[in-house]
């Protein structure tokens, strides 16, 4: 039975594979759907086309975190876990998750901007694919500006050699990405180096009473770490980072 059910597969297999198209396009119409870049053209180069293709839309992801202020965020809470000392709690998953909707719900705003400038002209057909993203830039631009140190901006007008702007406005994404990148890793640097003191304070004060009552075999950590969850837990401590970081941003 199974072998005469192999034998139909493959019989069927290769009839769809060696038969003509079901819905064939009529004549001087293209075939299918076309995308620009990987339809027409020569045939050589429709695989770079679609290596090119893979390769941004896996990068995507990424690119697009690191203009928004999930950075700061991960950057921040990864900091505090390490504070707590609790290794791996909250996990990676869960750090990331809320870092995530924390960035859309400070981007949602940001996002309706875009769509109301940029994409519904695009679908009514009133503007170009080009001017399309012109104008959804600009309100990204002006937010990433807002959180960009003059330092690194003069960093990357430097490197990029490009002549000094008369407004930020008229910097290139080229330049206020990474300079954005940098900015938001220093805050993030900042935040969790304010975020560790507390904590670094109750570490050395177990530890300075556990020496002092010779305690050697017990690792101060030991102790330490119950007392800062407790801390962390009676001053709310989620509450105040959370709320902290997403005022930092309004």
């Amino acid at each position: 039975m199974f072998r005469r059910r192999a034998k139909w597969l493959a019989v069927g297999i290769a009839a769809v594979a060696f038969s003509p198209p079901l819905c064939a396009a009529p004549q001087g119409l293209p075939n299918g759907l076309a995308i620009p870049g990987l339809t027409g053209g020569s045939s050589s180069s429709l695989p770079v086309n679609i290596i090119v293709l893979l390769t941004v839309l896996t990068l995507l992801p990424a690119i697009m975190l690191a203009m928004t202020p999930f950075v700061r965020l991960l950057v921040v809470f990864h900091f505090l876990r390490q504070a707590l000392g609790t290794q791996n709690t909250p996990t990676n998953q869960t750090l990331i998750g809320l870092a995530l909707f924390l960035t859309y719900f400070i981007m949602q705003p940001l996002g309706a901007d875009v769509y109301r400038v940029a994409i519904a002209p695009l679908q009514s057909n009133k503007i170009s694919t080009t001017e399309a993203i012109a104008r959804g830039s600009e309100p990204l631009r002006q937010f990433m500006l807002r959180y960009t140190r003059q330092k690194d901006l003069a960093l990357f007008v430097e490197l990029a050699k490009e002549p000094r702007p008369r407004r930020p406005e008229d910097l290139s994404m080229r330049v206020v990405i990474p300079a954005y990148i940098l900015s938001e890793l220093k805050a993030g640097f900042q935040i969790g180096t304010v975020l560790f003191f507390p904590f670094l304070v109750v570490d050395l004060v177990v530890a300075s009473v556990t020496t002092s009552v010779g305690m050697m075999q017990l690792p101060p950590v030991v102790i330490s770490t119950p007392l800062k969850i407790l801390l962390f837990v009676m001053v709310d401590g989620w509450h105040l980072v959370v709320g902290s970081l997403m005022k930092s941003f309004y």
